[in-house]
C-alpha cells in the first residue's frame, strides 16, 4: 500500500489566503476520496479539502481502551435534536473520513433494491438508475480496493460480470462452527465481502483491531490508503488538510458556484475552481448546502426543491452478542460472516427483514462506555464468550427525516426509525437462530441516532427538478458546476453497507466525463 511519505509535496500545510484549481472536491471519504482517484490522470488540477488531517500511526489505533473507552480519535462536533440534546455522532474528520474505522465489508446493493420494494411501513422508492448502470463500476471499485469474496456464496448476490479478484479471506474455526450450525438449520451463512490487503505480500495480519478501529499497518482498504493517496501521487491532485469549508459562494445568477470559503488554521482560505464536488457525508454535505444560502438561493444552495436535508437514513441497528458460557470465543478476526435468508420477502415473512453480519470481535472497554455501572473486568469475562452480530434493516426515507440549522450553524438532526417491527422480528429469528446453535444466552441492544456511519439520502437524486436535488449523474439541479458524490443522493437505504454503492456512484461520475469536460 501507498506509503503517507509518497505524497507529502501533495499535501497543502500552509495555504496561501487563494487557492485556485480546476476541480474542487470537498471531503476525503469514500465519495470524494474514490472520485479524486478516478479523475487523478484526467490532466485537471483537483483540490481535496478535507476538514481533519491524515490520522497518526501510533500504537493507540489498535487499543480498545484508547479508541473506545478514551475516545481518542472522536473528533466531530456534536449535532442536536430537535429537543436540544446533544450528541457525538459516529463520524470522524480524517483523510479517508469515516472509513477509517469502519469494518470494510463490501456488499453490493441487490437488484432489486434499485426498484420500489414494500416494506411493512411502506415502499422504498426506485431509483432513476438500475443495478445494470452501476454494475461495472462496483466491479471497479471491488479492484481499487481489493475485495475478498467468493462468487456465489451469497445466495441473494446480484449478477456479475467479473469474479472477485481476490478469494474469501476465510473463517476461523469459532465462526466456521457456528456458520455449520446455522447452515444444519436450513439457512445459508456466506463469507462476507472484506476489503483488506491481505495474501502473499500482503500487509494485513488479520488482527482484532480491524473493524471500529484505524488501521495501524494501512491493510484496510479505506478510502485514505486505497484511493487518496494513489490519487496524491499522480502529480495532479493536491489536498488540503485542516480546513472546515463554512459555505458555498455563487455568481449573481446563482447558477455557477465560484468560491468555497473555508476556515484553515492558518486562517480564511478562498478555494476557486471550474467545477465543485460536495462529498462530507450525507449530514455536513446537507448543512453545507443549508450554510450556503444567498440571494439566489433563499431557502439553501441547490435546493429549490426544498428536498436538501430531507429523507435522511441511517438503517435501524442491533448490536446482537450470542453467549455460551461453557466455551469462550478465541476468534480474533471474527467479522466474516453474513446471513441474508431474510433479506427479501419470502414465504416464512411477507416483508422484507434485513441483513445479518458479522462484528469484529467486541471486548470489554469497546462496550464500557454503553455499560458504565458493570465493572471492566465483569465485561471482559462475559465478551470473551460472545460471537458477535450487527443486525441492520432498511430506513425509509421520510420528508420529516432531515437535517437543519440549528443556532450558530450547528447541525439538527430530526429521526424518526422506520420498519422497527420488521428489524425486531430479525432480532427474534436470529435469537431462535443463535439458541439453536449452542449459545443460550442472547445480548442485544438497538442502536440511536448516535449511529450515523449509514446515513445518506438528504440529497436524492431524480430526473424531475420539483421532487430532487441532483440528477442520475449527481449535477446539482439548480447549480451548473455543483456535484453531490457521496450518500447524499440515496434515494433508498436498502439493508447493506452503503459504502460500494457510493464509491460506484463516484466511478460512474468520473467515467461520464461532465466534471473534466
Amino acid at each position: 500500500m501507498p506509503e503517507l511519505t509518497d505524497h507529502l509535496a501533495s499535501v497543502i500545510t500552509d495555504p496561501e489566503p487563494t487557492l485556485r484549481y480546476d476541480i474542487a472536491i470537498i471531503g476525503s471519504g469514500m465519495g470524494g476520496g474514490t472520485l479524486a482517484y478516478a479523475l487523478r490522470d484526467s490532466g485537471a488540477r483537483i483540490l481535496i479539502v478535507e476538514q481533519g488531517d491524515f490520522l497518526p500511526r501510533e500504537p493507540q489505533n489498535w487499543s480498545p481502551r484508547a479508541v473506545h473507552m478514551e475516545n481518542r480519535y472522536k473528533n466531530s462536533a456534536h449535532w442536536y435534536e430537535p429537543n436540544g440534546r446533544g450528541f457525538l455522532p459516529g463520524n470522524y474528520h480524517y483523510v479517508g473520513g469515516s472509513t477509517k474505522f469502519y469494518g470494510a465489508t463490501m456488499p453490493r446493493f441487490r437488484e432489486h433494491d434499485f426498484g420500489e420494494v414494500e416494506h411493512v411501513d411502506g415502499v422504498s422508492p426506485a431509483w432513476p438508475l438500475t443495478y445494470r448502470d452501476l454494475e461495472p463500476h462496483y466491479a471497479e471499485f471491488e479492484r481499487i480496493y481489493r475485495v475478498h469474496a467468493t462468487l456465489g456464496d451469497d445466495p441473494t448476490d446480484p449478477w456479475r460480470s467479473t469474479d472477485f479478484p481476490h478469494p474469501f479471506i476465510g473463517h476461523e474455526p469459532a465462526i466456521e462452527g457456528f456458520a455449520a450450525a446455522v447452515r444444519a438449520q436450513g439457512l445459508h451463512p456466506f463469507g462476507l465481502p472484506q476489503a483488506v490487503d491481505l495474501g502473499e505480500n500482503g500487509a494485513c495480519v488479520r488482527c482484532a483491531t480491524c473493524d471500529a478501529f484505524p488501521c495501524l499497518v494501512d491493510a484496510k482498504g479505506d478510502a485514505d490508503v486505497s484511493a487518496v493517496r494513489p490519487a496524491l501521487r499522480s502529480g495532479n491532485v493536491s489536498i488540503l488538510t485542516n480546513a472546515a469549508v463554512q459555505r458555498l459562494e455563487t455568481d449573481p445568477s446563482g447558477r455557477r458556484v465560484v468560491a468555497a470559503h473555508a476556515r484553515h488554521r492558518t486562517g480564511a482560505v478562498r478555494i476557486e475552481a471550474g467545477r465543485f464536488v460536495c462529498s462530507a457525508g450525507a449530514v455536513n454535505s446537507a448543512a453545507l448546502l443549508l450554510r450556503s444560502a444567498s440571494d439566489a438561493h433563499p431557502n439553501g444552495l441547490a435546493n429549490a426543491s426544498d428536498q436538501v436535508g430531507r429523507n435522511y437514513m441511517a438503517h435501524v441497528t442491533t448490536f446482537f452478542l450470542a453467549a455460551d458460557p461453557r466455551r469462550r470465543n478465541d476468534v480474533v478476526f471474527q467479522k466474516t460472516i453474513g446471513i441474508n435468508d431474510w433479506y427479501s420477502a419470502g414465504p416464512d415473512t411477507p416483508y422484507p427483514l434485513g441483513n445479518v453480519q458479522g462484528l469484529g470481535k467486541i471486548r470489554g472497554p469497546m462496550v464500557k462506555n454503553a455499560r458504565k455501572r458493570i465493572p471492566l473486568p465483569v465485561l471482559d469475562a462475559v465478551t470473551r464468550h460472545t460471537i458477535d452480530l450487527f443486525l441492520q434493516s432498511e430506513d425509509l426515507p421520510l420528508l420529516q427525516n432531515r437535517v437543519t440549522l440549528g443556532a450558530g450553524g450547528r447541525v439538527v438532526l430530526a429521526r424518526k426509525a422506520t420498519n422497527l417491527r420488521a428489524h425486531r422480528r430479525l432480532v427474534e429469528r436470529m435469537k431462535h437462530v443463535a439458541r439453536r446453535a449452542g449459545y443460550p444466552v442472547v445480548l442485544h441492544q438497538e442502536l440511536g441516532i448516535e449511529a450515523s456511519s449509514h446515513q445518506c439520502g438528504t440529497a436524492r437524486m431524480g430526473t424531475d427538478p420539483a421532487t430532487s436535488v441532483v440528477t442520475p449523474g449527481l449535477r446539482a439541479h439548480d447549480v451548473d458546476n455543483l456535484w453531490i458524490v457521496d450518500s447524499s443522493p440515496f434515494v433508498s437505504s436498502a439493508a447493506v453497507n452503503p459504502a460500494p454503492t457510493v464509491a460506484a456512484l463516484a466511478l460512474r461520475t468520473a467515467a461520464a466525463g461532465e466534471l473534466t469536460a
